[in-house]
This record gives structure tokens, sequence and C-alpha cells, in this order.
């Protein structure tokens, strides 16, 4: 089975399992597919954490592509152009680029095929073409200008004979193309070996012409819409070759009688643990559907305000993961949640700590949360509401073997693509605070507190890995999912289908990180008289399109020992297959 968010990536990854090739070979396939095909939403340049589980040692783990900050990058050198806030847009937010080592790494450990078996369904679609999609058509026509003004070799791409692309007209990234093409030629000159010939090009993107080629771009000024409009960029060459992805152990709670599997604390991803375990004190089936929205919404207040307060990378900083896991803590935060909706921002105190929120949190959450529009760059702001967003994946094979994965950054609006290769750099630098004695402050080497977030089911037979695009939303839209699969009883696809909803109550991730209290968007499908009861409850709705919010897929092993997949109906790209 494969799911995600794009049919060709699904495609491409379900030709891999027919063809003999694992779960790790497939996602590696389909993963490369969508820096392809889903330019707007992820690229090579991107960064990316994977939860997979290996069927015939039975464990279950976190391979963390997410590339952390460049050596040079201070709050002193920051401060010398100027900046108090990192941006969101161009070369001073960028991070070493970690998916494509990722990738590699799940090929070459745990894959069966070689390098040039699973690229090669990406390197067509880049030289033939794909039909391109309306998003990334109504993203590349906002930005004509740019690219035309600033961004030449964004233009040489993006803009063929001199205009944006039609959606749905066959469109090439011939230069991308080259560029992998080349990475399969380098790794297969490091000889006859599979896994000799993935570390070679491996090697050639860290070490090799990729790294040589980011060295000197990332040194040229480049339009970013930040104060005097052009900068530098920190990364270098050495940074790259200096970085390597690695596997970790995920974070877990029990669910409704399953385990939950997220990321460590570099990622976003404990929030949803935290919601599940604070949920678990209630009694969700039995609530009437306008209780049952207002309590997950209170939850995940408490959960993000925790986050803002406690979450970053583990090695550069005190986390409390354990105390913020604990089912004491989680009994005692959900009795915050009272009858109507909170307008604070309420940290809690692990293990008797005292919390500190970023002191532009604070002024924001004093201020109700409307913070200046602040910088009008090209790909600034929360990406499911500014042009861009993310992709996942999920791959079930025969064996029992799962991976979930959720590669974003390296849009093609957020930074200039980089001549020669086809592709941005991420901007995923824009999460550090440059206010210092925080989870999340700058440090060089750290990895940025990431909103991407893959997710795994464990127990009772089953194995499912599950995710979503969607920033900040990742976590919450995965929580009604869950429990409607979990705890009400409804198939994959049921519960995917099911009217979502999430609160934008704290501050975004992404710069300008506006926060809007007491916000909350919700699906007209959810019914009148519910949105009528939230809204007496003090939340203040805005009503979405009724198949709008949430891109989930999901793909595993069910309880029946079959395999099962599904994917999101929403905006008419996700796709679920399987045989």
């Amino acid at each position: 089975m494969v799911a995600s968010t794009h049919w060709l990536a699904s495609a491409s990854g379900m030709a891999v399992l027919e063809a003999g090739g694992n779960a790790f070979d497939a996602a590696v396939a389909s993963g490369l597919v969508l820096h392809v095909v889903e330019p707007h939403l992820n690229g090579l340049g991107g960064d990316m954490p994977v939860l997979c589980h290996e069927a015939s040692t039975g464990r279950t783990f976190t391979v963390c592509g997410q590339g952390v900050a460049p050596s040079s990058a201070t709050p002193e050198a920051y401060a010398a152009h100027g900046i108090e806030e990192i941006p969101g847009t161009g070369l001073l937010a960028a991070t070493v680029p970690g998916t494509f080592g990722a990738w590699m790494l799940m090929l070459e450990r745990y894959g069966t095929m070689r390098l040039r078996e699973v690229a090669g369904y990406a390197i067509g679609y880049a030289r033939e073409g794909y039909p391109f999609l309306a998003q990334a058509a109504a993203t590349v026509a906002g930005l004509e200008q740019v690219f035309g003004d600033h961004w030449s070799a964004s233009a040489d791409i993006y803009l063929p004979d001199g205009r944006p692309p039609v959606a749905g007209e066959r469109f090439r990234n011939p230069v991308l193309a080259a560029t992998l093409e080349r990475l399969v030629a380098e790794g297969e000159a490091a000889g006859p070996g599979r896994e000799q010939q993935i570390e070679g090009a491996r090697r050639a993107f860290y070490s090799g012409f990729v790294a040589e080629r980011i060295d000197a771009f990332a040194a040229t000024e480049q339009f970013d819409g930040v104060g005097d409009g052009a900068h530098r960029g920190f990364l270098t060459g050495a940074d790259l070759d200096a970085w390597r992805a690695r596997e970790e152990e995920p974070l877990t709670v029990d669910f409704a009688g399953v385990q939950v599997a997220k990321t460590q604390p570099w990622g976003q991803g404990p929030v949803l643990l935290q919601q599940l375990a604070m949920l678990e004190t209630f009694d969700l089936a039995e609530m009437p559907t306008a209780d049952l929205v207002h309590t997950v919404t209170e939850v995940a207040k408490l959960a993000f305000a925790d986050r803002e307060a406690w979450y970053g990378d583990p090695e550069y900083g005190d986390v409390p993961i354990e105390d913020l896991l604990s089912p004491d803590y989680a009994a005692e935060r959900a009795q915050l949640v009272g009858n109507s909706a909170s307008g604070e921002l309420r940290p809690g105190s692990p293990g008797g700590r005292a919390p500190r929120l970023p002191a532009r949190v604070l002024a924001a959450m004093s201020d109700g949360g409307a913070w200046p529009d602040g910088l009008a760059t090209p790909g600034q702001g929360e990406p499911t509401v500014a042009r861009g967003d993310t992709c996942h994946l999920d791959v079930a094979d025969r064996w029992g073997n799962v991976v979930a994965a959720t590669p974003s950054g390296g849009w093609l609006q957020s930074s200039p693509t980089i001549p020669g290769l086809g592709f941005a750099l991420g901007t995923r630098a824009q999460m550090f605070w440059l206010e210092q004695g925080l989870p999340s402050s700058l440090v060089p080497g750290a990895r940025p507190r990431t909103t991407l977030s893959p997710g795994m089911l464990l127990g009772e037979g089953r194995v499912l890995g599950f995710g979503t695009p969607g920033g900040d939303q990742q976590d919450q839209w995965t929580v009604p999912f869950l429990i409607n699969h979990l705890v009400l009883g409804m198939g994959l696809q049921a519960a995917i289908d099911a009217p979502s909803w999430h609160c934008t109550h704290w501050p975004s991730s992404f710069a300008p990180r506006v926060a809007q209290p007491r916000g909350m968007r919700i699906e007209g499908r959810v019914g009148a008289e519910v949105v009528a009861e939230l809204r007496r409850r003090g939340h203040e709705v805005d009503v979405a399109g009724e198949w709008s919010l949430g891109r989930l897929s999901a793909a595993g092993t069910g309880t029946d020992g079959m395999l099962h997949a599904a994917a999101n109906p929403r905006g008419m790209q996700g796709y679920a297959v399987g045989r």
C-alpha cells in the first residue's frame, strides 16, 4: 500500500513494490517524485522527519532529516545585518538540507534496490514533464515579478516562454533532472556495490558538486525583501560536509489501547502525544460534537503552550520531555479545561520548572495577537495560507515494514532557485528565536523546532503510518482523525473524510508569527448548530470550506492482518493505492 499527497508519487511507490522492492525503497521513490511534482510544497533542498517500522526486528525508529543551523549563524551575525527576527524567506533562513541524506540513509541501510532504480521515476518526470498543479501555477503567477526582476534561475525554470505555467499543462525541470542524474552517476562511479553507490551519491550531494554550488550561491547577495532587500546566507559547503542524517528513538504514549509514536522535541510531534495523554482522561465516545470540538481545542491550547515554552533540540537545551509526557502531568493539565474558550497562553511547570515564553510571544498575547505584518516578502507566513505547504507519504509492504515521511521546505516561493541545480534551499531557520536562553533559541549546529510531524500507531496487531501537511495544523488535524478511528471506530477513509478543525490561538511557527487568541477554523459540514454552540462558548469561529482542512493519509497493517490505506480527498490530489 502507498498513500501520499500526490497521485504520481503514490503510483511510483507502488511500481517499486510491484517490482519486488520493500517499503523503504518505495518511500524513497515516492519522496523523490514529490520533490519534482510538488515544488511549491517541498524540494530536494528541504528537510524531513521519518518514522519507520522494520518488521524483521520489530523495531520502530525515527530518521532525522532535519538539517541544522550553519556554523556561522549566530544572533550577533544577524544583528550585524540589523535583523531582530529571522525572516521566513531567502538565504538568511537556510539550514543544511536534510531530506536527501535521510533518503540515502533509509535506502542504504534498509532498502534492497539501487539508487538508479528508485530515482528513475523522479528523473523521468523532471525531464519529460508532468501536469502542473493549479496551486503551483497560482504560486508562480503570484511571484512572476519577483522571479523576473530578482530570481533569474527561478524565472528560467518556472517562467517558460516568459510566462507562468498554466494549470494542467506539461511542465519540465530539466535542470533538476540533470542534478538527479548526476547524483546517480557519481554514486555509480564510487564502486559496484549497492551501498557503495548510495554512499557515493550522498557524498556527491554533501561534499561534492551540490555542496560546492550551494556554497557559492549562498555567498552571493539574493533578493529577500528584508531591510535593504538582499542578503548573503550563512550556509557553507563545510556545513553540509559536517552533517549526516541519523536514527533516533521515537517518543510514545498510549491512547485508546494502542501506542502512538512521534519524533523527539526538535519537532512538534510531542504536542500530539501531550494532547492524547490529556484526552485519555475524558470520555470522548459519549461527547456531543460541540463538546468534543471544544475539549479537543482547549487541550490543544495547553499542549501548544508547552511547545512554545519547552520544545527545542534536546542536545542544546533542557527539554523536560519525560515530565511533559507523564500521565500525572497530563491529568493535572486536563483539569484546566473549562466550559468556555480560554484566551490565555498557559504553559505548565513540568517537574516543577518555571516556564519561559519568548518576549515577543508574551507581547503578542497581551496585545491580542495582532502583530504587525512585518516583512512583505515572497514566501513569508504560515505555509498553509501563504501559497505553500508540505507533503506526506505512507508506505506498507507485504513483509510488514511501514514508513511515514513528511518532506517539506525548499519551496520555490521562499528562496531563489540555485543555478545549475534546479532546486531552492529551505528556510527552516525562521523557527529559531534570536532571543537567547529559550529551548528553541538559535545556536549554531542546532536543529530548528520543525512543525513536520509524521506519526505511527503500534499495537493490537497493527502498524499504521499516518500524517499530513499543514504547519502548526499537522498535530491538530490528526487528533480528530485518531479519535474517529480509534475511539469512534471509523475506518481509515471515513476518519479522514470526517469534518475537521484547528485552532489559531498561539503564535504561528512561521514568520511573522501571527496569533489569533480564541481563533478556530472549522469545516462547515460540522453543522450550524455546532458552530453556534462553539461561538456561545467564546471561540472566534471562522467557518472554512466544507472540504478544506487537512491533507491526511495513512497506510499500514490492520488488526485483521490485512493492509489498509487511505488518502485525503480535499484538493483532489491525494491518492492511496495497493494490491
